[in-house]
């Protein structure tokens, strides 16, 4: 089965202001994208662009909080449960306007005890699942490695099914990202391997660098071949630095066109 590659556009295409970088990606020959966070644009508009562009956007982030803050997640905070609450309803909105089926949760950096923090991702993820699987979106967690990211809560993919396995939703997956994992735990061709019904999405980076596939340690064609073996039907996500223009960083790609 071919791998369907989508363009994080959070990432990618930085040459061109946002809402330019949907009709970039599809020029590039991206019949997908993502991004991070869509809030900050009008719905309406957002959908327009999407629909003229002709691209599906595959996935982008629940609300957050202050990114620029330094919050990367809210999820995990006692005192936000209610802005946690508000932020799933939101994103389903956007969801709903964009056409987009999945959703995805981070953690966030906990203000109380670890023990008080977990409770509260859970009890809020358990929310979120059902929430949204009311809505037809299926809900991504994704592990963050604390190097990039110091103090997150969920930093492993152990870490994150644990989380998976408290909260017992079917409608709860692993948003596994390439770059965080080599980062953290490494194994990763037998991490898919082992749990590779339960990956909801995928995402990709080289390491060190966070740049392009080819830039770095990771063996990325044999990734792909075990990807393919093991009948891997979502989207793999662009969500890399590009290390000189964007267009000049699909080299890699054209293989698996």
């Amino acid at each position: 089965m071919p791998l369907q590659f989508s363009a994080n556009l959070s990432f990618l295409f930085q040459e061109h202001d946002f809402l330019d970088r949907f009709g970039a990606a599809a020029r590039a020959g991206f019949s997908g994208v993502e991004f991070h966070f869509p809030y900050m644009y009008d719905k309406a508009v957002l959908a327009e662009v999407v629909l003229t562009s002709g691209v599906e956007v595959v996935l982008f982030n629940l609300p957050a909080g202050n990114w620029a803050a330094g919050d990367r997640g809210i999820a995990c905070q006692p005192e936000r449960k209610a802005e946690f609450q508000d932020g799933v309803g939101r994103a389903i909105e956007y969801a709903d306007a964009l056409g987009c089926t999945r959703l995805n949760c981070l953690a966030g950096i906990p203000a109380a005890t670890q023990g008080k923090a977990v409770d509260t991702l859970v009890d809020n993820l358990k929310f979120a699942a059902a929430v949204t699987q009311r809505a037809s979106i299926r809900l991504m967690l994704e592990p963050l490695n604390t190097r990039d990211n110091p103090g997150y809560l969920v930093p492993t993919t152990r870490a994150a099914l644990q989380v998976l396995d408290a909260v017992d939703s079917r409608n709860l997956f692993l948003q596994y990202d390439v770059y965080h994992a080599q980062v953290m735990e490494g194994d990763l061709a037998r991490t898919l391997e082992t749990n590779i019904a339960r990956i909801g999405h995928l995402q990709i980076a080289d390491n060190p660098g966070r740049h392009e596939p080819g830039t770095g340690e990771i063996n990325f064609p044999f990734l792909f071949a075990r990807l393919q073996q093991l009948g891997y039907a979502g989207w793999v996500g662009c969500e890399y630095i590009p290390s000189g223009d964007t267009l000049d960083s699909f080299g890699w790609l054209e293989p698996y066109r």
